[in-house]
């Protein structure tokens, strides 16, 4: 990509923001694939599908990028089996570079307990980087809801790091959008969500949430730590 091509994509990000303000989500993602045709892709962790079905709906076969860290619960593969097989997307699994067995040998046991951000940063923020390279936008499921440091995610905006538009169309749901939408559509969702889990990532990492709790708060419990760095 050009420092020109760059450039005015991030101004077409920053019109976005403010035009498609008070869009539905598939007016946004609608929008994503007239601007964007196939160099654009879904990020899922499986924790539902809803952002995945919402785009099969406007861009029929849209690639849906799955990172598989090698730390994530059985049920989490599971519902990404079940998406591949149900909905008319194409899913792409994204892998480190390290398996887990070669990341203990080269960095020690359990690196996700001594140095959490090192271990996101491989087996996250990387393959994610790598995997988003030939795109030139994605969609992600970020919501305004979700915790404090996401209370102003944009609709549509340029993400400087990766140099591509980003998108989260659900951005102004509410948890109640949320389930509502499934119900009625009868979205696939992770198991662990009705056995006491409100944010579900890798297995070492996460724990059920107590009642009252925030949803984020049963990631990465203890350790003062809210985000992997994918959306830093």
């Amino acid at each position: 990509m050009t420092v020109t091509e760059s450039t005015d994509l991030e101004a077409l990000a920053g019109r976005a923001a403010l035009e498609l303000e008070d869009a539905t989500a598939s007016e946004i993602l609608a929008w994503t694939h007239e601007q964007f045709g196939p160099a654009w892709c879904v990020t899922s962790s499986m924790e539902d599908a809803v952002v995945a079905h919402l785009a099969s709906k406007v861009a029929p076969g849209v690639d849906v990028v799955f990172l598989d860290t090698g730390y994530h619960f059985p049920e989490t593969i599971g519902t990404r089996d079940a998406v591949e097989a149900v909905y008319d997307v194409n899913v792409i699994t994204v892998h480190p570079e390290l398996t887990v067995v070669e990341q203990d040998a080269k960095y020690g046991p359990a690196l996700h307990d001594r140095d959490p951000d090192a271990c996101c940063a491989m087996r996250k923020v990387a393959p994610l980087e790598r995997a988003l390279t030939d795109y030139r936008a994605w969609a992600t499921g970020l919501r305004r809801d979700d915790s404090p440091s996401r209370a102003n995610t944009p609709v549509v905006s340029w993400d400087a790091r990766r140099r591509k538009v980003k998108i989260a169309p659900i951005a102004r749901w509410t948890q109640d959008d949320v389930e509502a939408y499934i119900a009625e559509h009868g979205v696939l969702t992770n198991p662990l969500l009705m056995d006491g889990y409100a944010s579900i990532g890798c297995a070492p990492c996460t724990r059920r949430v107590a009642p009252g709790e925030d949803a984020r708060a049963g990631r990465w419990a203890g350790l003062g730590k809210t985000e992997c760095g994918i959306h830093a």
